[in-house]
C-alpha cells in the first residue's frame, strides 16, 4: 500500500495516477474528506487534553492553598472534558480505521514509463522472438490434440470438479512434470534462485501482505471455518517468507523460485476461454520472486524478464513481450511486462508469464525491511515477481507448436533428458 502521509502530501499526484488506472475518483475524494475529519477530530482531542492539563495544574494549586471550594467546580468541569476525550478517542479510532481501509484500496502508482491506456488494447508490444511455425496442414488447438492423443480429459475432470478443470493422463502428466523440473533446474542452476516449497494455503494476513485482500476477495477460494485461503499464485507465500523481518542488506537481492498449484475463482470471467487449458480454477506455475534494494529494482525487473524469456527460448517457442498500459496494470504493480506465447492452433498470442515490479507497495503492507551496512535506520525493500513459467500454458504451447501431420507431437530437444520419447 501507499504510505498514508505520502497520499496526504501528494493528493493531486495520487489522484491523477489513480485516474490513469481507472480508479473511481470518489475513492480519493473519500480519502481527502476522511483525512480532514481525522485532523479536525485530532485537533479537538489535543485541544481538550491541553485544556485538561492546564486546568489540572490550577486545581492542584487551589488544593495546595486550601481553596477546595474554588477547585470543586473545575473538577466537575474536567470530568466532563475527560468523558468527551474518551468519546472522541473512540470516534478517532473509527476514522483512522476507515482511512486505513481507503488507503488499502488505492492501487500502486504506475511508473512514468508505463504507457497510458484504458485496457489490453492499449498495451505496447516491445519485442518478438522466434519464428512463427508454418504447417502443411491446418494446425489444431491443444484441446483437440490432447483429446485425440488421450492425454487431456476434460469430461472426467468436469464430473470430478465441474467446469474449468482438467485431467492430464499418461504422457500429458509426464510432460507437465518434466516442465516443472526443467523450469526449477533452469532457475536454480543457471539463474541463481533458491528453490522453496511453500504451503499451498495461507492466512488472511499473508493475502493482505501481497495485495490480494481485501480487493480481490471474490477471486479467491477460502476454506470454510478456517482463516485459510488457497493460494492464487506462489507469489503470496514466497513474498511473505520475510514478512515482518528486517533483512541484512548484504544479502540482497534475495531470489526464490517455487512450484505450486494455483487456485482462482475466475470471478467475472464468465464465458471467457471456456475451451482448453487457458483459464482454469486450478493450474500450476513455477514462480520467481525477488527482494531487492530500491536502487536496483528496475534493473532486477529487466533481469527477471530475461530469466522468464530464457525458458521459452530454450523450448524454442515463439513469443512476444508487451508492456501493460496503465488501465491494464495489476493492483500492486508499478510496471508489468507480459510475455505472450504464440499458439498456432488459435492463431494468436496468449499470456504465459507476467513480470512485475511492486516497488515498496507490498513490503509496506507485509512489513519487509532491510538495513544497509553502516546505516542505523532500516528501509523497505522492493519486491518483484514473475512466472517462470505457467506450466499448463507451456504444455499447451508445446502441443500446438510441435504438432505433426500424423497427429503426434514432437518434444523440444531441451526436454529430452526429462522425457525422451514421442507421443
Amino acid at each position: 500500500m501507499l504510505e498514508l502521509r505520502f497520499v496526504r502530501e501528494n493528493l493531486d499526484l495520487v489522484r491523477s495516477k489513480s485516474l490513469l488506472r481507472g480508479v473511481d475518483p470518489q475513492l480519493i475524494d473519500r480519502f481527502a474528506e476522511t483525512d480532514r475529519r481525522r485532523l479536525a477530530t485530532l485537533a479537538e482531542v489535543e485541544g481538550l487534553k491541553n485544556q485538561r492539563n492546564t486546568v489540572s495544574k490550577t486545581i492542584a494549586g487551589f488544593k495546595q492553598s486550601g481553596r477546595n471550594d474554588e477547585a470543586e467546580p473545575l473538577i466537575v468541569e474536567m470530568r466532563a472534558v475527560s468523558d468527551r476525550i474518551k468519546e472522541l478517542d473512540v470516534v478517532l479510532a473509527g476514522i483512522e480505521e476507515e482511512l486505513q481501509d481507503i488507503v488499502m484500496s488505492i492501487p500502486n502508482l504506475c511508473d512514468d514509463s508505463v504507457p497510458q491506456g484504458r485496457d489490453e488494447q492499449d498495451n505496447i508490444e516491445i519485442k518478438r522472438w522466434g519464428e512463427i511455425p508454418t504447417f502443411a496442414f491446418p494446425p489444431r488447438p491443444h484441446w483437440e490434440i490432447g483429446e485425440q492423443l488421450g492425454i487431456l480429459d476434460f469430461d472426467t475432470a468436469s464430473r470430478l470438479a465441474g467446469a474449468r478443470f482438467s485431467l492430464l493422463k499418461g504422457f500429458g502428466s509426464r510432460l507437465s512434470r518434466a516442465l516443472v523440473n526443467f523450469f526449477l533446474d533452469l532457475h536454480t542452476q543457471r539463474h541463481g534462485y533458491t528453490e522453496v516449497l511453500p504451503p499451498f494455503m495461507v492466512n488472511s494476513k499473508a493475502m493482505t501482505g501481497t495485495g490480494q485482500l481485501p480487493k480481490f476477495k471474490e477471486d479467491l477460494f477460502k476454506l470454510e471455518g478456517w482463516d485459510l485461503w488457497l493460494i492464487p499464485t506462489a507469489e503470496v507465500p514466497v513474498t511473505n517468507i520475510h514478512a515482518g523481518e528486517t533483512i541484512d542488506g548484504a544479502e540482497l537481492p534475495l531470489k526464490y523460485t517455487a512450484y505450486t498449484p494455483c487456485f482462482r475463482s475466475e470471478a467475472g470471467s464468465y464465458g471467457k476461454d471456456t475451451r482448453g487449458l487457458i483459464r482454469q480454477h486450478q493450474f500450476e506455475k513455477v514462480e520467481l520472486v525477488k527482494f531487492t534494494a530500491p536502487e536496483t529494482s528496475w534493473e532486477e525487473l529487466e533481469s527477471l524478464l530475461a530469466d522468464a524469456e530464457a525458458a521459452l527460448q530454450l523450448l524454442e517457442l515463439p513469443y512476444r513481450v508487451i508492456t501493460l498500459c496503465t488501465g491494464d496494470l495489476g493492483f500492486s504493480a508499478a510496471k508489468t511486462y507480459d510475455i505472450e506465447v504464440w499458439l498456432p492452433g488459435q492463431n494468436c498470442y496468449r499470456e504465459i508469464s507476467s513480470c512485475s515490479n511492486f516497488l515498496d507497495f507490498q513490503a509496506r503492507r507485509a512489513g519487509i525491511r532491510y538495513r544497509a551496512k553502516g546505516e542505523k535506520k532500516s528501509r523497505l525493500v522492493h519486491t518483484l515477481n514473475g512466472s517462470g513459467l505457467a506450466v499448463g500454458r507451456t504444455l499447451l504451447a508445446i502441443l500446438e507448436n510441435y504438432q505433426q501431420a500424423d497427429g503426434t507431437v514432437r518434444l523440444p530437444s531441451v526436454l529430452e533428458p526429462y522425457f525422451n520419447t514421442r507421443f
